[in-house]
């Protein structure tokens, strides 16, 4: 998807208009003192097409997750607003959030802790299913049974509990629960980064069969910049509760324009000790999002910062004028004078990167036949 690909996307099927989020601290013996708020989101803006992916990424505790849960309703935001179909779902009464969760579901990170160990799979598929008055009787048990069989598990497996499952079965259970109630849009919590590298790249292919099977929107929330360049149609760098660059994949791989994002896609590892590489080390820790820098929030560890990046924030904007607000903007006042990032690099590294997890999940597919056969 190229820049002038994202401009025609068309109605974003989602979008998200300055979302924040800020939990407040407080002490004392009653626990009434108010000691401030951590701003785990701090203005968030985006939008997400019909069968679209957009991946976002960044440091543990930048606010990924809690954006995931926000788009959900899952926890209430402080400010902004949230439109599926141009509605606002802040709005929405207890009736109106039952029937919008059909269309939006999650998978999350952990594929055991978010299964019952007191139900069986085929209870956990089904429930969702009879909640939203989908099917009954035996409807239920074939749309079960069916739910089974398009996330690659057997109708057999509905008798089993969790526990008796693998890692990435568990998490194919998790996303058969999630496509039940047949939802336009699905929030994946960083799905794989639990998973062992070969299963990871199975769900990964799993997930994208589901997206072109149903025409099924992600947000895609992970760690892994090597995974994002695979399954990712666009991608939003988050940086201390706030989005730092956003551009369709291949442009923000090739050219990534902030600091902070050409710092994550150079410390992509390359399976390759022969190379030589230039990157760009951050220096110091994230600041706390309980009292968050100044001005440009990446500018205690930015090795570019002027005197403007601490006195003033900067906005979202394209990276140069003439883009006119297109595919590729970035949070930075120097964002078109910022040294551009080798791109050979970067695509380079993050390709040899997923083929050697194919490569892996090859041998592994071999050594299963090697042993059915044997």
């Amino acid at each position: 998807m190229s820049a002038s690909d994202h401009k025609s996307r068309g109605r974003p099927l989602l979008r998200v208009e300055n979302l924040v989020k800020h939990f407040p601290v407080t002490g004392g013996m009653l626990r009434r003192h108010a000691l401030g708020a951590v701003k785990a989101v701090d203005g968030l803006s985006f939008d997400v097409a019909e069968g679209e992916t957009l991946a976002v990424v960044g440091e543990s505790g930048c606010g990924k997750s809690t954006m995931g849960r926000l788009v959900l309703r899952l926890i209430e935001a402080t400010a902004g607003a949230i439109y599926l179909d141009d509605n606002d779902i802040r709005g929405f009464d207890r009736h109106q959030l039952r029937s919008m969760r059909r269309d939006l579901q999650i998978i999350f990170q952990d594929p055991f802790a978010s299964l019952n160990p007191r139900m069986t799979v085929g209870e956990i598929i089904a429930e969702p299913v009879a909640l939203h008055g989908l099917a009954s009787g035996a409807g239920i048990a074939a749309r079960v049974r069916e739910l089974l069989e398009v996330v690659g598990l057997r109708a057999t497996h509905a008798d089993r509990y969790p526990h008796e499952f693998s890692g990435g079965q568990r998490q194919r259970i998790g996303i058969a629960r999630a496509l039940a109630v047949k939802p336009r849009l699905i929030v994946c919590d960083e799905p794989v980064s639990a998973l062992d590298v070969s299963v990871q790249a199975q769900v990964l292919n799993l997930l994208q069969d589901l997206q072109r099977q149903f025409g099924l929107s992600y947000i895609f929330i992970a760690h892994d910049l090597a995974v994002v360049k695979h399954i990712g149609d666009r991608v939003a760098v988050m940086y201390l509760g706030k989005i730092v660059e956003l551009a369709d994949k291949d442009t923000l791989y090739a050219n990534p324009r902030h600091p902070y994002t050409q710092a994550l896609l150079q410390a992509i590892p390359v399976p390759d000790p022969t190379l030589d590489r230039h990157r760009l080390l951050l220096e110091g820790d994230v600041p706390s999002p309980l009292n968050p820098p100044s001005g440009c929030r990446f500018h205690t560890r930015c090795p570019f910062v002027q005197e403007l990046c601490r006195h003033e924030e900067p906005t979202l904007d394209p990276v140069f004028e003439a883009d006119g607000g297109g595919g590729h903007t970035v949070a930075c006042h120097y964002r078109a004078t910022i040294p551009p990032m080798a791109a050979v690099e970067t695509g380079a590294a993050s390709g040899a990167v997923y083929q050697t997890r194919l490569a892996v999940l090859d041998r592994a597919r071999r050594a299963a036949s090697e042993t059915a056969t044997s």
